[in-house]
């Protein structure tokens, strides 16, 4: 098993607390991981990426090469464009359709939408929707981490273990709210490509 993925977005989205309950997911799964951070100015809306490979066999770096990437995953659809370098030809891009317009010149969204349509493997949906359809906006990035579930080869039940650990400390509602945002994702993703 190996799965190396780009996790991307906006400074206060949640992307790091997504890599968190994969790396935890992950080692009590018994796989390897490596991550490596860029925080940018996240404090100031600038954005953050996340390099996280998982693994059974040892890993030897923690960057992921240019078309590396198996899965790239995003809450801000402009922030999963500028990481398609990376992403390898039977990638798939797991992202958020509402833009968090932070710049002048933030690109039209039917470009962004034009550029993702040219990729055969994309599970594009509104995150935040889904989150406040079963819990809140606030839980929209692990309606973003059930999305791309499927497309991790760590069992749901996993990451759901670590989600509950992650939150633990706030409680059993915002745990029980957090797991149903991430089911919503998982279930929406299943649907869009019948997985």
């Amino acid at each position: 098993m190996k799965s190396d993925i780009v996790l991307a977005g906006v400074g206060g989205q949640g992307i790091l607390t997504i890599a968190t309950i994969l790396g935890s997911a992950a080692l009590a799964d018994n796989l390897y991981l490596k991550q490596a951070e860029v925080h940018g100015m996240s404090q100031r809306g600038g954005d953050v990426q996340s390099n996280l490979r998982l693994s059974s066999d040892p890993i030897h770096s923690d960057l992921i090469p240019l078309g590396g990437a198996d899965l790239i995953v995003s809450l801000e659809p402009m922030e999963a464009l500028r990481y398609l370098p990376y992403l390898s030809a039977n990638g798939w891009i797991v992202t958020s359709t509402l833009p968090f317009v932070n710049i002048d010149n933030y690109p039209e969204m039917h470009r962004i939408e034009e550029e993702l349509s040219r990729h055969d493997r994309v599970v594009a949906f509104d995150m935040e929707e889904v989150a406040k359809s079963v819990a809140s906006a606030r839980s929209s990035n692990l309606t973003l981490l059930g999305a791309a579930s499927p497309f991790i080869d760590i069992p749901a039940e996993k990451i759901e273990k670590a989600i509950a650990q992650v939150f633990g400390a706030k409680g059993e509602n915002i745990v029980q709210a957090n797991i149903a945002a991430f089911r919503a994702g998982r279930e929406k993703a299943m649907e869009m490509c019948n997985k």
